[in-house]
């Protein structure tokens, strides 16, 4: 009897969990299809298009027939222009050969996790947290321990909770700042403790800043202002710089690692996206960083009719995030469904599209559920007033 492709697969793959965000976009579009009108606070992805100098610059590369495969480290003048980026916004130098352009965020995660870990290792991450950091681990065969975290270190790990979750066989901690679901960020002296408590135990520390730009009220910032070469941080073009389907992204790390990992990168990719790597060169202008800060300050004036609104309405929302454009929040008091039958209900019933908790560990996630404040605030009021209105007949 013939074995079927299924049954081929292999443990690690079938062990993959789905995005619950994407079944739910996927029956939105459904239904808008048949004339139903959706609010979409759901999916993480800036609602602005990409930023006219960068398309420019892209339309240029074409024409001029940049379509070629480039170095699998990137091209060297978008190495040193994100080099140069750290050093004129930042304050800290990064020379370009500790740069490595990657496809998207993603890719930088999976040459990271892979140059750092063995199979059996095991990597301390916080709940809720990013689902990809789970899932990729597990794939690679490592164990991700989650550490549960609430409004009391802001969402984040610590110190003391990574001291307390430790266990033999730990080689690396993940954060991320600004984070996903939460929005919140580490504070200076957090992530500096953190780094000595990684140093001490001989893991690495890896900082995801695919949020970085993104901030209220709290400085801008990066891990690498910790003047230390042994730290792993992880970029993209996709959230600050509006270029989510363009697939860019970029990491910083030691330059021996780095370049091990330039030839991982090649065997993995071969390199990123020729045209959009021309296009990223425009990133980085006064003229694109002049729109990119207009726009941030309009996901704060978006967060800050959100955030007073939905509290209005019940949901617990102890934090008030510095960055990104995520609230998470907990489901009102007395209301008896989990989160995964609260958005599935939501989207059917009152025509608003959420994330339910359940995509960012098991920490309370039937009690919490993440609104993404992408949209226009007029978009923003209509979805709260269709959350409103049905709340008050269920």
């Amino acid at each position: 009897m013939p074995t079927s492709a299924v049954s081929r697969l292999s443990e690690q793959a079938r062990r993959v969990e789905p995005f619950h965000v994407m079944r739910l976009l996927a029956r939105a579009g459904e239904l808008e299809a048949l004339g139903r009108s959706i609010v979409h606070m759901e999916v993480g992805e800036p609602d602005f298009p990409t930023p006219g100098p960068i398309l420019d610059a892209g339309r240029r590369a074409l024409a001029d027939g940049h379509t070629r495969y480039t170095s699998a480290g990137g091209l060297p003048g978008l190495r040193r222009a994100i080099a140069g980026y750290y050093a004129d916004r930042y304050d800290t130098p990064v020379g370009p050969a500790r740069i490595l352009v990657t496809p998207g965020a993603s890719g930088a995660l999976q040459l990271v996790f892979l140059a750092l870990l063995e199979p059996g290792d095991r990597v301390l991450i916080c709940d809720p947290s990013y689902p990809c950091y789970r899932q990729v681990l597990q794939l690679m065969g490592v164990e991700p321990i989650a550490i549960p975290v609430g409004p009391e270190t802001d969402y984040q790990m610590t110190a003391a909770l990574a001291e307390s979750a430790w266990t033999p066989g730990v080689r690396a901690l993940v954060v991320a700042s600004p984070s996903n679901p939460t929005g919140s960020s580490i504070a200076p002296e957090v992530l500096s403790e953190l780094h000595a408590f990684c140093r001490d135990r001989g893991a690495a520390l890896v900082v995801d800043e695919i949020y970085q730009g993104l901030t209220y009220e709290v400085p801008d910032r990066t891990a690498l202002a910790l003047g230390s070469s042994d730290l792993y941080v992880i970029n993209s073009f996709s959230k600050y710089f509006g270029m989510t389907g363009w697939r860019l992204g970029w990491l910083a790390g030691p330059e021996d690692a780095v370049e091990v990992m330039e030839r991982m990168a090649q065997n993995l990719f071969i390199a990123a996206n020729t045209p959009a790597q021309c296009a990223a060169l425009a990133a980085f202008d006064p003229a694109t960083i002049e729109i990119l800060e207009t726009r941030r300050l309009a996901f704060q004036r978006r967060r800050d009719r959100l955030l007073p609104a939905l509290r209005g309405l019940g949901f617990g929302i102890p934090v008030q995030p510095s960055g990104a454009f995520y609230l998470y929040a907990r489901l009102p008091e007395g209301l008896e469904i989990d989160s995964m039958t609260f958005t599935s209900r939501m989207l059917e019933e009152a025509g608003v599209a959420l994330t339910p908790g359940h995509d960012f560990g098991r920490h309370a996630a039937g009690r919490h559920v993440r609104f993404a404040y992408t949209r226009v605030i007029e978009d923003l009021d209509e979805g709260v007033r269709r959350i409103g209105d049905w709340l008050a007949r269920i």
